[in-house]
């Protein structure tokens, strides 16, 4: 555990910065052999905790903090343990009032986060790998922030510090989607929600780390593993427990608070796993509700953006800032707003919630039901039709080999040599492990695959339909309100039905993993999760921050 009081100031100040270099030189992050920490998890009972590598050999986090070194030397712990009652597990409201009070500005508020990042990822002890970069102009458009807030406070998200997974393109700064071969992938143009957030005003503060290809690369691999980030860590057990992905980075930064918060995307559970693993809310919304223009794909049929937060107000107004309607995007729609004033008076009374019987048996779940019951919810025992998805993974194989080029071609870096999945193949295969320590075999196979979209057209059809069908007949039989699950469970089935699902921090085993509750429910349905979420928030309060990050 990592103590911030002034008895150990001094110490832990000459460790920062040291004492006999440069009082103004920052310490370096200097890569360690770490051959004993593989070998410690060589024998862990989940295989995909059987590290191979995990530092990244093309990321050096040094060049991160060199934008800022003159601020980061000059800011203290001192000056981290006085902010930290304004920022540490504060939502965007308080925080925003926080400002207006005159107890932070947004430039403190940012340099707080990047101080947080520094500190802990410059050390072999806790460093988690959730970042790939930090974007060198953050202070600065931080300082504006506050020159102009008197005129733009229209939106809460304004000025807030908020992380973007690495497959979703910010103006000038690198979009790697966690592989080496895109890692001078400079964007030329903001992803639609990207410009979303920047006209209400919120700060990109970085990049965070992913699993490789969105986890749809390598088969049986850890997740959260990327040649440009290295492994990201769980904080609530590193190197112990599963970050979940493949939105890994953006579900481990938050729960760390090392920004307000963070933006993933979703095919198959790519939110709802990370958000599970890291104790955090994180929303799935409806296929359509949030562009997809300038992210980079598995399947135009099934992928999405979405918020991660530490609280279900957070995600709310995060959802509110990212909506909007993009004529480029086939399946983009003009959502509705969340009502936020709503989410303070609501209750679970009177709501009915199916629970699929198979997950009865789970400890946390058992628990949760008699608080939700004690709260005035109904809960309808039930067993889902016997349905399978048959063909998601080739739904995915055949949308990416022609959704990735699509997006190379669009959004890519005219300066790519690559223009194809067999490309990206052959480029790895130079050097196999170090571009692909796991093999590539997902990869291997969609290359080769030859079916086209229009044969496999109705396939698509059915198989969405089967998804849909998996909720709507009990959806219809006992009249629900929505579907409660587990972690990503019934993530696919979600997927498919193009269904939005919201994740709620549901406590935590006897090990100490975090679990979430999740919330499932008909197309555009996001304002009923919400109201659901912040109701079960309301009466369970289930979050703690990582002990190690506190």
């Amino acid at each position: 555990m990592l103590f911030f009081n002034n008895s150990f100031c001094f110490l832990l100040l000459v460790f920062l910065f040291g004492c006999n270099s440069n009082e103004t030189s920052l310490k370096q992050w200097n890569p360690y052999d770490e051959t004993v920490e593989l070998e410690l998890n060589s024998n862990h009972l989940i295989k995909r905790l059987q590290f191979k590598r995990i530092q990244s050999n093309f990321n050096d986090k040094n060049n991160w903090f060199i934008p800022f070194e003159k601020e980061l030397t000059s800011f203290t712990l001192e000056d981290h343990d006085r902010l930290k009652p304004f920022i540490l597990e504060q939502d965007i409201l308080s925080i925003q009032n926080f400002i207006k009070q005159g107890n932070l500005t947004y430039e403190t508020l940012t340099l707080f986060y990047l101080f947080r990042i520094y500190y802990f990822e410059i050390q072999q002890g806790t460093y988690l790998n959730s970042i790939i970069s930090l974007n060198p102009k953050v202070l600065d458009q931080a300082r504006e922030k506050d020159s102009n807030k008197n005129q733009n406070l229209d939106n809460p998200i304004y000025g807030m510090p908020i992380l973007l997974k690495d497959n979703i393109n910010f103006l000038s700064m690198a979009t790697t989607a966690g592989a080496a071969v895109f890692q001078n992938n400079i964007s030329q143009k903001d992803a639609f929600i990207v410009g979303q957030l920047k006209a209400k005003g919120a700060l990109i503060l970085g990049k965070a780390n992913m699993s490789e290809w969105a986890y749809y690369f390598c088969q049986g691999c850890p997740v959260g593993y990327s040649a440009m980030g290295g492994q990201t860590l769980n904080p609530y057990g590193r190197k112990e427990f599963e970050t979940g992905g493949s939105s890994s980075g953006s579900g481990v930064a938050v729960a760390a608070n090392f920004a307000v918060a963070a933006i993933g995307s979703e095919t198959s559970g790519s939110i709802l796993s990370p958000s599970a693993k890291n104790s955090i809310v994180g929303l799935k919304p409806t296929i359509g509700s949030l562009s997809r223009s300038g992210i980079i794909p598995i399947s135009s049929t099934l992928d999405t953006a979405g918020p991660m937060t530490k609280f279900v107000i957070d995600n709310a107004i995060l959802m509110n800032a990212l909506i909007g309607k993009d004529e480029i995007d086939p399946y983009s729609y003009k959502s509705i707003p969340i009502k936020l004033e709503v989410l303070n008076n609501v209750s679970l009374k009177g709501k009915r919630l199916g629970l699929i019987r198979k997950f009865q048996s789970d400890s946390l779940m058992r628990t949760t039901i008699i608080k939700m019951k004690n709260a005035g919810a109904e809960i309808i025992y039930y067993d889902p039709p016997n349905i399978e998805l048959k063909k998601f993974r080739k739904l995915l194989d055949v949308d990416m080999k022609v959704d990735l080029p699509s997006y190379i071609k669009n959004y890519g870096n005219t300066k790519l040599d690559v223009y194809s999945v067999k490309d990206i193949v052959d480029f790895n295969l130079k050097d196999t492990l170090l571009y692909a320590p796991y093999g590539q075999g997902i990869f291997d196979r969609i290359a080769k695959d030859t079916i086209s979209r229009i044969y496999f057209e109705p396939y698509k059809n059915k198989l969405m339909s089967a998804a849909t069908e998996y909720f709507q007949v009990a959806i219809q039989n006992y009249q629900l309100d929505a579907i409660l699950s587990i972690d990503n469970f019934t993530a696919s089935f979600a997927a498919a039905a193009h269904y939005p699902a919201i994740g709620v921090p549901m406590g935590y085993l006897k090990n100490g993993q975090p679990q979430n509750i999740t919330f499932i429910a008909p197309s555009r349905q996001e304002q009923l999760l919400f109201e659901l979420a912040a109701a079960f928030e309301k009466i369970t309060k289930h979050r703690k921050i990582p002990k190690l990050f506190k």
